[in-house]
């Protein structure tokens, strides 16, 4: 049976921020390409919506982006910087339906205060909110030695 040590708090929050940094990079990148493919004269109405357009691509970004590298590695960029890896809670990667769920939770975790984020900090097992709603675990990967992964179809105690 293989050990594994659940990512921290910090450690999560910092791959998070890592995330949002790109994310929102990338979206105000393809905002702006947007802007400077229409028509200079906008309404006051169009104008007005430009905020929620905003919006609008951020969360689908954001969306595409935590689903694909979840499902796919298991790993987004902040999570492979900082050592971490989302396993199912009976240690084997995470498929496209599940890595959708834990994004929702993200939602879920999000609406009270980020009271679902900060749980990890508490839950015996690191586990946020989303991480229960989709039965997922956050794993230290960077603990082993090079070159060698842990074993992810061993159960987790």
């Amino acid at each position: 049976m293989t050990f594994f040590q659940y990512g921290g708090f910090g450690r999560r929050i910092m791959a998070f921020l890592i995330d949002n940094i790109l994310l929102q990079t990338a979206a105000t990148f393809v905002f702006l390409l947007g802007l400077s493919l229409v028509d200079s004269d906008m309404d006051l109405a169009t104008l007005s919506s430009l905020p929620f357009l905003y919006y609008l691509i951020a969360v689908t970004m954001n969306l595409f982006y935590f689903t694909y590298f979840h499902s796919i590695t298991g790993q987004t960029v902040g999570k492979r910087i900082l050592g971490l890896r989302v396993i199912t809670t009976a240690g084997e990667p995470l498929k496209a339906r599940q890595a959708f769920l834990r994004w929702v939770g993200y939602l879920v975790s999000a609406a009270f205060f980020y009271l679902g984020f900060i749980w990890v900090a508490f839950d015996s097992r690191k586990q946020g909110w989303h991480d229960k709603i989709a039965g997922t675990l956050v794993v230290r990967v960077d603990l082993h030695p090079e070159g060698v992964q842990p074993d992810l179809s061993a159960k987790i105690p």
